[in-house]
């Protein structure tokens, strides 16, 4: 027990060897069954890890999956701040993520003491935070929204009440426009979508006259105007699936990609290119792509990296959580 509790302080993950002649999906499979767990796996992960897991979908759909679940433990497939979602919803269950180091650059540009700091310089707002954010954050906040329901959440609020929404400022700054309310927005982003080129996606749309550009609200502006349809992962894939057109140019994690072709494999589905180059010229975010397989199976096999939450911000965050799924029903 000593040395995997070594390999999370300085790794951040366990490992264990695969019994020789074993497969490896089929041993994470009989772990689940032995273990009563359930593996979450948000859109944007590999796709071989889509394929195990008992629940795929994106914040919203796992949060409400995460709050019903009756699993005893909860591999959550996605970045530190879903881990901490789900064992705020889930106190009383083991929470594991497979890569500690899996966090979020979008949390990570909303830090606790600075975020509390701008909070004390403007009282008498309600704030909004986009989920996207640490349980410190969640603690802070009088309601948690996603891409999915943040124009129904600040549309549920009075005309005359004054709000902050953090921490995307181009989802912040897309709802606003959508429901033509002033918010003061906290200036963080996702450096996936923010990555996004206009110059090569330019070039890109005029290869495919035909496509139509289907983008996520974290986007910039300039990528948000020239879409033809916005909207969150879930919808996204959504479009994609009841719309008639043939061919679309996807501006958001290329993961969801694995889900719209399965859907629609008569379909061209177009990554939008990124402004690095990396292996797939899309768009990929590197901490959603730090889970494998391996890290699953012996994370199952050793039931760690747990996440943990200190009860006293566990039960605020909770609270804005709950505002968020009721509003969501």
């Amino acid at each position: 027990m000593e040395t995997v509790q070594n390999q999370v302080e300085e790794l951040g993950y366990v490992t264990a060897n695969l019994p020789e002649g074993k497969d490896l999906v089929q041993e994470i499979e009989r772990l689940k069954k032995e273990k009563n767990a359930v593996i979450l796996a948000h859109y944007y992960q590999y796709p071989e890890i889509q394929d195990i897991a008992d629940y795929i979908g994106d914040s919203l759909g796992l949060s409400q999956e995460a709050a019903k679940t009756d699993a005893d433990i909860i591999v959550f497939a996605g970045v530190h701040f879903m881990g901490e979602t789900a064992k705020i919803l889930n106190p009383g269950k083991k929470v594991i993520i497979p890569d500690l180091n899996a966090g979020c650059s979008l949390a990570d540009s909303a830090p606790a003491d600075k975020f509390k700091a701008f909070l004390d310089k403007h009282p008498g707002y309600t704030v909004i935070s986009y989920i996207n954010c640490s349980a410190e954050i969640k603690a802070m906040s009088d309601i948690i929204c996603t891409s999915s329901n943040a124009v129904k959440i600040v549309d549920s609020l009075p005309k005359d009440a004054k709000i902050i929404f953090a921490p995307d400022k181009n989802l912040g700054r897309y709802v606003a426009q959508k429901t033509g309310r002033e918010l003061l927005l906290w200036d963080g982003a996702c450096e996936v979508h923010i990555d996004l080129s206009k110059d090569k996606l330019k070039l890109l749309q005029g290869k495919h006259p035909d496509a139509k550009l289907i983008a996520h609200p974290e986007c910039q502006q300039d990528i948000l105007e020239d879409a033809d349809f916005i909207g969150s992962t879930t919808a996204l894939l959504n479009y994609v699936k009841t719309q008639p057109y043939q061919k679309f140019i996807v501006a958001t994690e290329a993961g969801i990609l694995h889900k719209m072709k399965e859907a629609v494999p008569e379909k061209e589905l177009i990554p939008a290119p990124a402004n690095q180059e990396n292996t797939c010229a899309c768009s990929e975010c590197p901490y959603m792509k730090m889970n494998t397989l391996e890290k699953i199976y012996a994370s199952l096999i050793h039931e760690q990296p747990q996440v943990f939450v200190p009860e006293d911000i566990r039960l605020k965050a909770l609270r804005s959580i709950q505002r968020m799924l009721d509003l969501s029903k």
